[in-house]
């Protein structure tokens, strides 16, 4: 995708394991606010992801395909780096609740010390969503609790795919 200088970009990086539809609404919130959205799917050796980064991204390219100003790409490293790399000028990120808050403000406060010309940017979801956390998605679809609404149809389908259906009746 080729880069207009005065384009404004933000990133929106996380784990995505899986996407939810609290992180959907955040990133179609954002192509409200900025020209692109990257979102950033994290590389992290050190989790134990259900899905791979790889199947994370695509999933994540299925459901924003039909929207341009939506890119998605994989990173490792300090996320000041990636920023800069990628020529944006915010960070995108989601605030669920008020114990969400501690946090953020404190790893905005750590990117800022790293890079003060990168702002962040904390978008609230839908009210609908707010509850919503990609560990709580799977932990109710392994328990045979319906996701549907929870999380775009792809994640849903990929579950099915990777737990199979949990669901006694």
């Amino acid at each position: 995708m080729t880069k207009n200088r005065n384009e404004r970009i933000a990133v929106y990086p996380g784990t995505f394991d899986p996407l939810t539809n609290g992180h959907v609404d955040i990133i179609r919130r954002g192509v409200g606010l900025f020209d692109r959205i990257v979102v950033a799917i994290l590389v992290n050796p050190d989790k134990s992801p259900l899905f791979t980064t790889e199947e994370r991204g695509d999933m994540a390219r299925e459901v924003f395909a039909d929207e341009p100003r939506v890119e998605v790409d994989l990173f490792e490293g300090l996320l000041v780096d990636y920023v800069r790399r990628r020529g944006a000028h915010a960070i995108v990120r989601g605030l669920r609740a008020v114990s969400d808050f501690e946090f953020e403000m404190q790893m905005a406060l750590m990117n800022r010390r790293l890079s003060a010309e990168i702002e962040t940017v904390l978008l609230m979801p839908a009210e609908s969503y707010t509850y919503l956390s990609s560990r709580l998605a799977k932990e109710v679809f392994s328990l045979g609790g319906s996701i549907q609404g929870l999380v775009p149809p792809v994640v849903e389908r990929r579950l099915t795919e990777r737990l199979g259906t949990r669901s006694d009746g």
